[in-house]
């Protein structure tokens, strides 16, 4: 499946996630600065709910300027993008955007990973290594949803990087510190 290619969006403001230190709960930066597996945090968290990957594209096309520049790629070069939901009883929690270049892939065959969350593939190469942490406050641009805090690395494993973006919902702070935040 090939994702349509839109007039590329503007740029995301991304900062380190301890420049965005101050300005966030101790709630919020336990998930935001996080390292371990989100996916794992996120059963943690639901308490018994059901959790569930909804995938909303996944395909090749163009990634937008601020991941082409985190990836070190052209614009307007192809990659392999996938858009997910990480739900908790139905209910988004989390929606998250990854971003790899197709010159990278190398067999890896991420489009099988179906309704497998990316994390459970990737917490398992022993040779995954992780850069830094970016914060931002912009809503998620490929969903209509209210996001509180979004945060992006890239990860890297046998020759391959791959951007992981990843955007808190409402729903998950209303679902975990209730609706008076």
């Amino acid at each position: 499946m090939t994702l349509p290619s839109p007039a590329l969006p503007l740029p995301v403001r991304w900062v380190p996630a301890a420049a965005a230190r101050p300005a966030m709960s101790a709630f919020w930066w336990h998930w935001v600065a996080s390292t371990d597996s989100l996916t794992a945090r996120l059963v943690s968290a639901g308490q018994g709910r059901r959790f569930r990957v909804r995938v909303l594209r996944q395909g090749v096309g163009y990634p937008s300027v601020d991941e082409a520049t985190a990836l070190g790629l052209p614009l307007r070069r192809y990659a392999w993008l996938r858009e997910v939901a990480l739900c908790l009883d139905n209910t988004p929690w989390v929606v998250a955007r990854s971003v790899a270049p197709l010159t990278q892939l190398h067999g890896q065959r991420l489009e099988r990973l179906g309704e497998r969350s990316l994390g459970s593939w990737l917490f398992q190469q022993a040779d995954l290594r992780r850069g830094p942490i970016e914060v931002s406050r912009h809503a998620p641009r490929f969903v209509v949803a209210s996001g509180l805090w979004g945060r992006r690395s890239c990860f890297y494993h046998a020759g391959m990087s791959l951007l992981v973006q990843e955007y808190f919902l409402t729903s998950m702070a209303d679902a975990l510190e209730g609706p008076s935040r």
